[in-house]
């Protein structure tokens, strides 16, 4: 049983971060999302082209597609031999499905929101203390991806010394977090030339 868990969890948690929600929610409102802003599938653009109220559902269903496989993990596989890196593969491959989605042709979101509800399943004080840094950053500059890209990499100590310092989780947290800095490449660029937009 432990064995057929550690193959199908991380399996649908792939399947289940490819759902692009973003595209979805903007679907039933006669919206391509991809057409329209950044034409980016996740929150921040959502909340751009469809309002914010949306842009926070898109940002709820993208965050439980990391919580809920992480979660299940956790509670099935957490005990089972190398149960935390079953969990951390589960917890990675959720977030390889929203920025690679098959549903999409492998081109996805930029992975904050998932990445958000991973680290809530594994380091919740962690994860709360990252959307800290994330409001006061975004308070200060009205700039969603520089409060993601500031919340993503202090996420990195955080998760570290508040989940007793394990070092498969802070591999797993500077995967996430390199994967996030990769997919906001273009707005690395435009904060660099400050040209980003504000939300």
């Amino acid at each position: 049983m432990t064995l057929a868990l550690s193959i199908i969890l991380p399996v649908v948690a792939y399947l289940l971060g490819s759902i692009p929600f973003g595209v979805v929610v903007a679907r039933a409102r006669g919206v391509d999302l991809r057409q329209v802003g950044s034409g980016n599938i996740g929150a921040t653009n959502a909340a751009r082209a469809l309002g914010k109220g949306f842009g926070a559902v898109v940002l709820v269903l993208d965050a439980l597609k990391g919580f809920v496989p992480v979660l299940l993990a956790r509670l099935l596989l957490g005990r089972a031999p190398h149960g935390e890196c079953l969990v951390a593969l589960t917890a990675l491959l959720a977030f390889a499905g929203h920025l690679f989605p098959v549903f999409l042709g492998f081109r996805g979101g930029k992975g904050v929101a998932t990445a958000l509800g991973v680290f809530l399943a594994l380091s919740p004080l962690a994860a709360l203390g990252a959307i800290v840094v994330y409001a006061a950053v975004y308070a200060l500059t009205r700039t969603s991806s520089l409060g993601s890209l500031t919340a993503a990499v202090a996420f990195v100590p955080l998760g570290y010394f508040l989940a007793a310092r394990s070092r498969v989780q802070l591999a797993l947290a500077v995967l996430l977090v390199l994967g996030i800095v990769v997919s906001h490449r273009e707005n690395i660029r435009r904060l660099i030339r400050r040209e980003e937009g504000k939300v």
